[in-house]
């Protein structure tokens, strides 16, 4: 359940690799629950490593990551990851199960969150069995099924027509309705108005003595 004092901040950030240069550096934002936030910048920008730093996954070079009232984070990745002989509707109905609902409940939850996503008739469907469009918007469905405090979303309009394309920024935009932090990793000009804010790594270049141009 989102809370709604969840807040990240983030202060004086640098990340890189060893034996190259820093993808970014100084980088400094704080955002709060029912935010929607664009990560933009070119590729190789550091766009998805960012959201690794802030999910805890990737240790950051210099700078803090600070969480306030965040006790579940979300990840939708670029590629989307699924049980292969799942269904759809399984996939969005175990998260409402776990919240203690009944299975017929959960169930319905899943069917009416789907639909949402123009999943209805895919419902019965195992996950490998899914289009990659079909499977990205799954992985949405199945986050707003989980509503956590914090969602982190790579790319989640690469493989979508602009119509599809359109009704995940929609829901992206519901979800941090209800309360989440949502920071949406994306190259996607449509997604980029669709936020609130945005945060543009161009913006924060690696200093020259880091090995930046």
């Amino acid at each position: 359940m989102t809370t709604t004092d969840a807040r990240i901040n983030v202060n004086g950030l640098a990340h890189g690799f060893p034996g190259g240069a820093r993808l970014f550096e100084d980088l400094a934002f704080g955002f709060g629950s029912g935010d929607i936030v664009a990560i933009c910048g070119p590729s190789g920008s550091g766009k998805s490593t960012l959201l690794s730093i802030l999910a805890g996954w990737e240790e950051p070079v210099a700078g803090t990551v600070t969480k306030q009232s965040i006790d579940s984070i979300g990840w939708v990745f670029q590629n989307p990851h699924g049980v292969t002989h799942r269904t759809a509707v399984d996939h969005v109905a175990f998260p409402f199960l776990t919240k203690g609902l009944t299975r017929a409940a959960s169930d319905a939850r899943a069917r009416e969150v789907l639909a949402a996503f123009g999943l209805k008739e895919v419902a019965e469907r195992p996950f490998h069995a899914l289009s990659g469009g079909e499977a990205q918007r799954l992985m949405l469905a199945r986050a707003v099924a989980i509503a956590p405090d914090l969602l982190l979303v790579d790319e989640p309009t690469a493989q979508l027509d602009q119509m599809t394309a359109r009704t995940v920024n929609a829901t992206l935009r519901s979800i941090a309705d209800g309360g989440s932090i949502v920071l949406i990793a994306t190259h996607d000009k449509g997604t980029r108005e669709a936020c609130e804010y945005v945060v543009d790594l161009a913006d924060f270049p690696p200093r020259a003595e880091d090995g930046g141009d």
